[in-house]
């Protein structure tokens, strides 16, 4: 039960970042320096240790976190390291476009895939707005994989800055 707990605080968490990441919708400065009071404290939680554990968790997240933000970054990325590129959308999204290198690992089949996945070289991960792609990259964390980040300007921030997709000609 702890241990379930504490992974979806884990996927929520990261979720809410990964959002606030690839929206750049960080609270503010001020917000952060005066905080608006809640009803929401450790002591109002009844299950203390939990809070204690998503509070050590949410401390020890590296500045960089697990992400890469710019497609310069991506790019290079991928030539200089052969960094594996999955994108964690359903087959009739990746067919619609995708980018070029990429394959398709669904986020309800990445642990039925792991052997495609692998651990002695980076892996980047996308899907269509940054959600998924959180998903994906910290459960893949807690399995183990060190090598693994994410994409959160996906594939949205991919056109959007007027890179060219892929097209599969497979018909799902």
């Amino acid at each position: 039960m702890k241990i379930r707990m504490r992974k979806l605080a884990v996927v929520l968490v990261t979720g809410w970042l990964y959002t606030c990441l690839a929206f750049s919708s960080f609270p503010s400065g001020a917000a952060i320096a005066a905080p608006s009071i809640t009803r929401f404290t450790q002591t109002s939680i009844a299950n203390t240790q939990a809070f204690s554990e998503v509070e050590t968790f949410l401390h020890s997240i590296p500045s960089d976190y697990y992400a890469i933000q710019q497609i310069g970054t991506l790019k290079a990325s991928i030539k200089a390291q052969n960094a594996l590129l999955i994108d964690v959308r359903e087959p009739p999204e990746f067919s619609a476009g995708y980018i070029e290198g990429a394959i398709n690992i669904p986020l309800r089949s990445l642990t039925d895939s792991l052997n495609q996945i692998p651990k002695d070289r980076p892996v980047i991960l996308y899907c269509s707005s940054g959600y998924r792609t959180a998903m994906g990259v910290m459960s893949l964390q807690m399995l183990g994989y060190n090598n693994v980040k994410g994409f959160p300007p996906s594939i949205q921030g991919w056109k959007a800055a007027g890179e060219s997709l892929a097209k599969d000609t497979l018909n799902y």
